[in-house]
């Protein structure tokens, strides 16, 4: 099996997991969420492990935030599966969206000097991608017209995320941050995108945007 078939079954099964335990929500939700927070502090540590005291307190604070932003987002009201799943959905649409247009136009560097092989049809492509899901499934479910023009904005946010997990890569010289994930590496490498998407929907759900 390929690179890609393989990282195309993981993706998808991660996927599922995700949406099964959202779906439920409750107990298993949050304990889902633990698990997964406490999965990407034990990477973070990992790489950061020479980096001083600070650095191990700020993974704590990279790990929870986004964990407790997740847990508020699905059990907030009503509407609170909807607007979890616009979440995950501008982060996927934004990761597959910068994957499959950076390898088929990929020719200018978006920065080379922290990840070489992100391009800067990649960072396009993902925005678009995720305006277009993220805006349909806004639409479609009545989660009001300003996730329209927050999705492209999270989606670049979402690249930025990548970008600062590729620059601690980089600075510990390793090349993923786990590797219990098939052809994705480890959990920090697939969730670091939706670290600041979740703690920005938390953000704008707390402000009434949505």
């Amino acid at each position: 099996m390929n690179d890609l078939a393989i990282r195309t079954l993981t993706g998808v099964l991660m996927i599922a997991v995700a949406l099964v335990a959202s779906a439920i929500g409750g107990t298993l939700f949050a304990v889902a969420v633990a698990a997964a927070a406490t999965a990407m502090y034990y990477e973070w540590s990992r790489i950061t492990r020479s980096w001083g005291a600070a650095w191990k307190v700020g993974g704590f604070f990279y790990a929870l935030l986004p964990a407790i932003s997740l847990l508020w987002i699905r059990e907030r009201d009503a509407h609170g599966l909807e607007l979890l799943l616009w979440t995950f959905l501008v982060t996927w649409s934004t990761d597959i969206g910068a994957y499959f247009a950076g390898r088929s136009f990929g020719k200018a560097k978006l920065a080379p000097t922290i990840s070489p092989n992100k391009t800067l049809a990649g960072l396009y492509g993902g925005i678009a991608a995720a305006a277009l899901i993220g805006g349909a499934w806004a639409l479609v479910t009545g989660l009001g017209t300003p996730l329209l023009i927050l999705a492209p904005i999270f989606a670049t946010a979402a690249q930025a995320g990548d970008l600062f997990e590729s620059w601690m890569k980089r600075r510990a010289g390793v090349k993923d941050s786990g590797n219990w994930l098939p052809g994705h590496g480890g959990l920090l490498d697939r969730l670091d995108g939706l670290v600041p998407v979740a703690v920005l929907t938390a953000t704008a759900q707390l402000l009434g945007l949505t």
